[in-house]
């Protein structure tokens, strides 16, 4: 058993030594524009982003081979931006040492991720109440976070009790709502009326949010000529869907960063809580902000939708659909949210990678 530790840790070693070297993150090519970005939406200048970039590549090497050590105790992960480590909790005190060689900053928690996810699971097949806005696994506080209206806390009480000890209540201001009336570049037109945002291209068309159009819907580029038609769409529950474009499109890996290089997509690794990620939308451009949290479910006044991930980056009506990277590596594509891009909001997405796995596609690559 501990020569296999040591293998693992030698294997671990070798991973992040190709993957979190300065070389290999120019190669991945972060754009100047991305950097400014950056340094616009999360206070860094050009080498405190790259750097962060570098701990993030890391991190998430490191995520996949922490819980793989920790077990049935393990109680989540998150990137920590101050110290660009990565926190690891465990329920098992015992595992703390073994985390900590590799490099990760362990905690001991209360509750096993598994847990919190059953918790979550329990609340997914709930009705809630419209004053309940939304639920997710809250990885920092290691608990089940059910946000509801100000001052409307007694509508979650019935949540609260499904979910059992693991879960706790925030009041919001927010209100979410889908960003399906967009508008502006790398748009695309559904039926010749409504807009949405190409999320990323795909061997045969692009992926985008499903709450835009549903199979059979007709689109049209944003130079209004034929592009194709909705193929598969999931809306509420999920938001994700397919469109088939025409042999007039070509696919490519880029990503509009408005007004500045096109980003391109180099994969589709999974960022941790806690990462830096950018996003791209028609009505607003180019915003950049942190992951919050992962697998919430919002209930929006459409639909209850699961699975999705939580940010502070700013959107607009308009935005829906649109892409959202972590360096070059592709994460979701825009669901909805709340607040604006002037007073700052809450922004969700949904995971590229569920939608490729779900209905078999294949990203584009640059």
């Amino acid at each position: 058993m501990k020569r296999m530790a040591v293998a693992a840790v030698a294997v671990l070693a070798g991973a992040l030594a190709t993957t979190v070297s300065p070389a290999a993150v120019a190669a991945e090519g972060p754009s100047a524009d991305l950097l400014a970005a950056m340094q616009r939406d999360l206070g860094l200048d050009a080498q405190q982003a790259a750097e962060r970039l570098r701990q993030e590549s890391a991190a998430a090497v490191l995520q996949r081979v922490a819980e793989g050590f920790a077990g049935e105790s393990y109680g989540g992960a998150w990137f920590d931006a101050a110290t660009g480590k990565l926190v690891v909790g465990v329920t098992d005190a015992a595992k703390t040492d073994r985390l900590r060689k590799l490099g990760a900053e362990p905690r001991t928690v209360a509750h096993k991720a598994s847990d919190l996810d059953a918790a979550k699971a329990k609340l997914d097949a709930a009705q809630a109440p419209a004053e309940v806005t939304g639920w997710f696994v809250d990885t920092k506080a290691n608990a089940v976070t059910i946000t509801v209206k100000r001052g409307q806390t007694q509508a979650a009480q019935t949540l609260v009790e499904k979910a059992g000890a693991v879960a706790k209540v925030v009041e919001t201001d927010e209100a979410p709502r889908l960003f399906k009336d967009t508008r502006g570049g790398d748009a695309y037109y559904i039926n010749n009326a409504g807009r949405c945002s190409v999320g990323f291209a795909v061997a045969g068309g692009f992926v985008s949010a499903g709450h835009c159009g549903s199979p059979g819907d007709t689109v049209t580029g944003v130079d209004k000529t034929a592009m194709g038609e909705f193929e598969k769409s999931s809306f509420p529950g999920n938001d994700y869907s397919f469109v088939k474009t025409n042999s007039s499109w070509t696919s490519t890996a880029k990503v509009n960063h408005y007004g500045g290089a096109d980003v391109i997509v180099s994969g589709h690794t999974e960022s941790a809580v806690g990462a830096s990620i950018c996003r791209s939308g028609s009505t607003t451009g180019w915003h950049c902000g942190e992951v919050q949290a992962k697998s919430q479910t919002v209930n929006y006044q459409e639909g209850s939708v699961s699975g999705l991930t939580r940010t502070n980056v700013c959107a607009e009506p308009g935005d829906s659909g649109g892409s959202w990277v972590s360096g070059t590596q592709a994460q979701g594509v825009t669901s909805g949210g709340s607040g604006d891009c002037t007073s700052g909001g809450t922004t969700y997405y949904q995971p590229v990678n569920e939608i490729l796995e779900t209905y078999g596609l294949t990203l584009t690559t640059g």
